[in-house]
């Protein structure tokens, strides 16, 4: 962000994740441990359910309510305040569709045809069938982020490449209609964790979609799976490496001592200070104690919140009014840009 157009926005972070339901240790230390810790940073923070997101390809309505309620419990049992935070899911906020159309009048269709993540998922596909909601996916995105003027986003490296598009809608709008309406989002890509690969194979992403149940630590496993199935990740026969510089090359390893760092707060550097020389005998135990310690509360607050899904919606719902508050006003100064004729309805 240049440092004039930084200069017009007050800090807002926004992020979201989809409702696909299967949460993972990936996305708690991807995203989850991340958005809760930004709220001691004395900024305002948004944190949507991409429910919209989700449908670009079809979804069990019932799996979809579930899976949406699901994710709520999770942000506030890893941390999120619905007070102190914003926490709602985006189908209740009407901005997020209405912006989403400006901006596909905006985007070219070769912007959005160069999306890996649209490669990757019509790879050896039909492209044709898929929907064209999947194709203008990074569009809808962009008016996630930019319905609020959000000007830091936490994100995965997978998502890197949608917020660069994001980056590339707000210039072209405020290029277009000579104004500088829109923030340059910068994505805030942080901590040791921040990709969590695969228990089985180190070279993969960890994912809900493994066929594998034990290539994963699942935010709703209890205290022994958790344990045993840390006790059997993949590993080598060496011990682990005293400097940062020796997990090259050693991908299982590298993601086992990521992920103590990432649940312990702590640089790879330190952990390494703490376990080099020593075997996986002694660090798997010590990693799988952490990792109990850490993620049993968070699955069962978890569990607790499921049995109340009217509350869950209450909350969201309130969420939605405090985040429809700031999205109208900044939605119907678009359509005055763009030279929309809008009688002030109540």
């Amino acid at each position: 962000m240049t440092e004039t157009n930084a200069a017009k926005f007050p800090t807002r972070v926004f992020s979201g994740i989809q409702p696909s339901g299967g949460l993972t240790l990936g996305n708690y230390l991807g995203a989850l441990k991340r958005f809760a810790e930004k709220q001691d940073e004395g900024i305002e923070t948004i944190y949507c359910i991409v429910d919209m997101h989700a449908i670009t390809v079809w979804q069990d309505p019932d799996k979809l309510r579930n899976a949406t309620r699901e994710l709520a419990a999770a942000y506030i049992a890893c941390g999120i305040d619905p007070e102190r935070s914003i926490l709602f899911n985006q189908s209740q906020v009407s901005a997020h569709a209405e912006l989403a159309w400006v901006f596909n009048c905006v985007a070219r269709m070769g912007w959005m045809g160069r999306m890996t993540q649209w490669k990757d998922k019509t790879a050896g596909k039909d492209a044709e069938a898929a929907s064209l909601g999947l194709f203008a996916y990074p569009s809808l995105m962009a008016a996630d982020i930019l319905a609020y003027k959000a000007t830091h986003v936490p994100v995965g490296e997978d998502q890197k490449q949608h917020l660069e598009l994001t980056r590339d809608i707000a210039t072209k709008f405020n290029h277009d209609y000579r104004v500088n309406f829109f923030p340059i989002t910068e994505p805030v890509i942080e901590g040791a964790a921040t990709r969590v690969m695969s228990l089985r194979d180190g070279s993969k992403k960890m994912s809900k979609s493994d066929p594998s149940d034990a290539s994963r630590i699942n935010l709703t496993d209890d205290a022994d799976t958790i344990a045993k199935k840390l006790k059997r990740a993949v590993t080598d026969p060496a011990p682990l490496p005293e400097t940062v510089e020796g997990l090259e090359g050693r991908a299982e390893a590298r993601n086992l001592v990521n992920i103590y760092a990432g649940l312990s707060g702590r640089a790879q550097a330190d952990v390494l200070g703490e376990f080099g020389g020593k075997g996986f005998g002694v660090f798997k135990p010590a990693l799988a104690e952490l990792a109990v310690s850490v993620l049993s509360p968070i699955s069962g607050e978890m569990s607790r919140l499921m049995q109340d899904p009217a509350e869950i919606d209450r909350l969201l719902g309130r969420g939605a009014d405090r985040a429809d508050a700031i999205a109208q006003p900044i939605l119907e100064q678009v359509y005055d840009i763009v030279g929309m004729v809008r009688s002030r309805r109540r």
